[in-house]
């Protein structure tokens, strides 16, 4: 494999201990796609119709801030996780994709959910951004092996 990335955003902590196993395996680097404004417990009631994530995921044009942003030039294959929100990608992935140049990088997405798979997010993420290559994705809540991400 080439130089590899693997970025994440986690807000409880599931989808990080999957992207480091994952960076492990490829032997890759790490990056935290971190908010700037940590989620609490209740921001992440999906419950709740007010709370944080909810009206994030309601408003298609929500971009939550990054902490701060990764320095992609250097890798030319870009591992991009998350937690299924609402069957699709949080915002701050679109955040993190806005505001970063994929030229020439081959995307690989995977995420982690309680009862959704990973195909609309990547249908969802492929139809907003063509201009990128995005080769495939691979949900990843128990096990998992490097050929599961044989893209």
């Amino acid at each position: 494999m080439s130089k590899a990335i693997v970025t994440y955003f986690s807000a409880s902590g599931v989808t990080a201990k999957k992207a480091s196993e994952l960076a492990n395996m490829f032997s890759a680097d790490l990056f935290e796609i971190a908010p700037k404004q940590k989620y609490s417990l209740a921001d992440l009631d999906w419950r709740d119709g007010n709370s944080r994530s909810s009206l994030e995921m309601k408003d298609k044009n929500s971009r939550p801030e990054m902490l701060e942003n990764a320095d992609l030039s250097a890798y030319d294959t870009v591992f991009i996780g998350f937690p299924i929100w609402w069957y699709t990608a949080p915002h701050i992935i679109n955040t993190f994709i806005e505001s970063n140049d994929f030229s020439g990088k081959k995307v690989i997405v995977f995420a982690t959910s309680g009862s959704t798979g990973v195909e609309k997010s990547l249908k969802d993420l492929q139809e907003k951004y063509p201009e990128i290559k995005i080769v495939g994705g691979q949900l990843i809540n128990g096990s998992f092996s490097a050929s599961d991400f044989d893209f």
